[in-house]
């Protein structure tokens, strides 16, 4: 009697053993199914093409990863000219106004000083002396041939010669920079003003003289800077300098264009860091234009790599939770949905399709394309992806597992 009771026991134990360890399975199969279930989405014709679905292919485009910089238009020390007066005097006349352009040897102000007077009648002085010196060393030098004048006094002439021609050479040189013509001089015209004129083509940017003006030869008399070769100017910090290569491509925005974009290329890297852990990098505009300003601000993204990548339309990527999705069509899925509706013996009014979501990394967005990162098991060649569409099918997503909660 104690033995059958072991027993009965026993099975009893086992029963609820097994019993237990089939509501497990069917809790698994049920939580894998609903897993299953959650990342998809089933549409029918209707839906589909109210939708507006469009499908396409996780392409290989080349996806450049941008470092984002500020910057301004800047132009080379030769391009832009502080314009002075070799020697003092005062001005009287200038038409130079702000914005002004010039040309290069255009006359932009006359400068007048008794001084200027000096200075040629030394030439013309210097000049005859220097006649005489010559046709005087020339007869000694032949006296000196014939042993009828001594050494010494050939020599005493060959140096004043000497001297008044250094004294000549300085003397040209000096009217030369001055803008004085020395064959005028040599016909008796001499002027008490000088011409100043325009070294390079360009704009005036600053003016500091008026008419009646004194200015010494360290006055600046005016600015012009030449447009024709602007450069861009970014200011890069030092934790991202290792980014930056010559040759890179740069894209700017100008702070007084919205949104019109610009292009320059890398073309120098500063070799010293500032106090502020900065470093200039200077690239050359892709296209030169005279009507721009040096000194104004800009935005740059300077493309830092450019790599083949998987991408996607912008449009294809939806965010939900703090994740992101594509969706992929899965026509397995909505045919063998559909015979099962067959076999339950409903009727088959229309086509219905199915999508699952993909969760996905993003990377760097670009021209309309957006890199993505995919799951390991994902088939690139075969995947139908949705390029258009894809929010109404995350809705529908999310509606599907809200009802689901409910019931």
């Amino acid at each position: 009697m104690k033995n059958i009771k072991n027993i009965t026991y026993i099975i009893v134990v086992l029963s609820i053993l097994a019993l237990s360890g089939c509501d497990n399975t069917v809790k698994e199969n049920v939580t894998e199914e609903h897993h299953e279930e959650a990342n998809r989405v089933e549409l029918t014709s209707s839906q589909y093409k109210n939708a507006g679905i469009v499908l396409g292919r996780v392409e290989m485009k080349n996806i450049n990863s941008t470092l984002q910089v500020n910057g301004l238009l800047d132009v080379p020390p030769q391009n832009l000219v502080s314009v002075s007066a070799l020697m003092g005097g005062f001005v009287k006349t200038t038409e130079l106004l702000q914005g002004m352009q010039v040309r290069k040897g255009e006359i932009i102000a006359t400068i007048q000083n008794p001084d200027f007077i000096q200075i040629q009648q030394d030439y013309l002085d210097n000049k005859s002396k220097l006649i005489f010196a010559e046709q005087e060393y020339k007869r000694q030098e032949e006296l000196a041939k014939e042993n009828v004048a001594s050494q010494k006094i050939l020599q005493q002439i060959t140096s004043e010669y000497n001297s008044l021609k250094a004294i000549h050479s300085g003397l040209l040189e000096k009217l030369a920079m001055l803008g004085i013509d020395s064959t005028t001089i040599e016909k008796g015209i001499i002027k008490s003003t000088v011409s100043i004129v325009s070294p390079i083509n360009g704009f005036v940017t600053s003016v500091n003289i008026n008419i009646g003006k004194y200015v010494n030869s360290q006055d600046v008399i005016c600015e012009i800077v030449d447009t024709d070769h602007l450069h861009v100017e970014l200011t890069v910090f030092e934790k991202d300098l290792t980014k930056i290569k010559v040759g890179q491509k740069v894209r700017f925005v100008l702070v007084n264009e919205g949104t019109k974009e610009r292009t320059a290329t890398v073309y120098l890297i500063n070799r010293k860091i500032a106090d502020d852990r900065t470093v200039r990098v200077h690239a050359h505009l892709d296209k030169e234009d005279r009507n721009l300003i040096p000194s104004t601000y800009l935005k740059a993204y300077i493309e830092v790599t450019n790599n083949q990548t998987t991408a996607v339309p912008d449009e294809a990527i939806v965010s939900s939770g703090g994740k992101f999705y594509i969706f992929i069509k899965d026509d397995g899925h909505g045919h063998e949905h559909l015979e099962e509706k067959q076999k339950e013996g409903e009727e088959k009014h229309e086509e219905e399709y199915a999508f699952t979501s993909v969760e996905i990394r993003k990377g760097v967005s670009q021209n309309g394309y957006t890199e993505i990162i995919l799951p390991d098991n994902f088939e690139l060649d075969h995947a139908e992806v949705v390029i258009k569409g894809a929010y109404d099918l995350l809705a529908k997503m999310n509606n599907s597992e809200e009802e689901g909660h409910a019931h």
